[in-house]
């Protein structure tokens, strides 16, 4: 099983929510788990209702049966003072340079320099032991920045190894590659069954195996049930209006015929949905990869949705 799973997703798809899901199911029965954030967007904080994340790793969740989440939302200035100190040992005149302004300037304006940190500090966290041997977490999720920047985002530090030939730059970077590119990553896409975000879903898998990054699943997110069996979208296909009526008076409701006009709107609507979600299965069948779909959970997941979610993700095997 990949112990650093990414999540990704067009933007409105709630690849934040499933991240956070995805992390409470890989911590069950007992396990430990790092949500890592690193858009600076506070999105974790906001899931879990809990207070922003400052740059530490701190519990936020339990998960059943004993299991730990821990979440983590990096900052790039930080964590380039944390590689200073790693490889040039600078401690105090690191915090100086951070007051000149140069660390600002470096995780801003420096090609990749960003990006390599927060994936390189994300690796960090996968690969860290305790005093015992073991692994510190036994998974890592990434709440990673949408489809269309994903490969580009993990990619990077093939571009800085190549600008910088030798040297600590080169072989970190080279490093967080060869783990990104390993059976050790999953990169899980999120979507929903509308035709931008497959379309966006389907273009992210091909340029992430072009890449050579590995492809996880294809989560679809928010689905909604169908309220009408087949036989009654044929029946509101074919805008059976007598058969309606007769049905609601024999069923003694009253009324029923200003009922019917409505009625039909309604399964017209709900037919077009299912017509619409078939044929964005269709598509995603067609890429190759393993897709699972989650439940809408109504305006807002709380707190009870997220552990829902992650029963779900469980049940479905998903990260497995």
């Amino acid at each position: 099983m990949s112990r650093l799973q990414v999540v990704s997703g067009k933007g409105g798809t709630g690849k934040t929510t499933v991240a956070a899901a995805l992390a409470l199911a890989l911590a069950t029965e007992g396990r430990r788990t790092l949500l890592v954030e690193v858009e600076g967007r506070q999105g974790i904080a906001q899931v879990f209702e809990t207070e922003a994340l400052p740059y530490e790793e701190r519990k936020i969740a339990v998960a059943p049966g004993g299991g730990e989440v821990y979440a983590l939302a990096i900052d790039a200035e930080l964590a380039l003072l944390d590689y200073l100190q790693m490889f040039y040992k600078l401690g105090s005149a690191g915090r100086a340079l951070k007051k000149l302004g140069a660390i600002d300037f470096a995780t801003t304006i420096a090609p990749g320099v960003r990006d390599v940190l927060l994936t390189g500090k994300a690796c960090e966290a996968v690969r860290r032991r305790e005093k015992h041997g073991g692994f510190t977490y036994d998974y890592v999720v990434m709440d990673a920045p949408p489809t269309g920047r994903i490969t580009r985002f993990l990619n990077v530090n093939d571009e800085v190894a190549g600008l910088a030939r030798i040297g600590p730059i080169h072989n970190q970077a080279q490093a967080v590659m060869r783990f990104l590119k390993s059976p050790d990553t999953a990169v899980h896409l999120v979507t929903l069954l509308e035709e931008m975000p497959v379309q966006e879903t389907a273009d992210g898998i091909a340029e992430l195996r072009e890449a050579e990054l590995p492809v996880g699943n294809v989560l679809v997110n928010m689905v909604r049930p169908h309220v009408l069996d087949e036989d009654a979208v044929r029946a509101a296909a074919d805008d059976r209006r007598d058969e309606i009526a007769a049905a609601l008076a024999a069923a003694g409701v009253t009324g029923g015929a200003t009922l019917v006009e409505p009625l039909l709107e309604q399964a017209a609507e709900h037919t077009q949905r299912v017509g619409l979600e078939r044929e964005q299965r269709a598509v995603l069948a067609g890429l190759d990869v393993p897709s699972y779909e989650l439940p809408f959970l109504g305006e807002g997941a709380d707190i009870a949705g997220l552990y829902r979610l992650a029963k779900e993700l469980r049940r479905l095997g998903v990260g497995a």
